[in-house]
C-alpha cells in the first residue's frame, strides 16, 4: 500500500472516531471535524488512484513506443 493510501486509511478512520466521539458528547466542531477528515481521507484516496492509473497509461505508452523502435 502507497504511503498516499496508508494517509487516506489512516484520516477516514481518524475522522470516523472523532465524528462519533462528537455525537456522543454532543460536540458539533468535533463532529464537523470528523466528517472533514473522512473527506480529506477521501480526496487523497482518490488523488492516490488517479495517480496510479496516469501511471499504468504512461508505462503502456512508453512500453507501445519501446516495441514501435523495435
Amino acid at each position: 500500500m502507497s504511503s498516499t493510501k496508508g494517509d487516506a486509511a489512516k484520516d477516514k478512520l481518524q475522522g470516523k472516531a472523532k465524528e462519533v466521539t462528537g455525537k456522543v458528547t454532543g460536540d458539533k466542531q468535533k463532529e464537523t471535524e470528523g466528517k472533514a477528515d473522512q473527506l480529506a481521507g477521501k480526496a487523497k484516496d482518490k488523488f492516490a488512484q488517479a495517480k496510479e492509473s496516469l501511471k499504468g497509461a504512461a508505462d503502456s505508452a512508453k512500453e507501445h513506443l519501446d516495441n514501435a523502435k523495435k
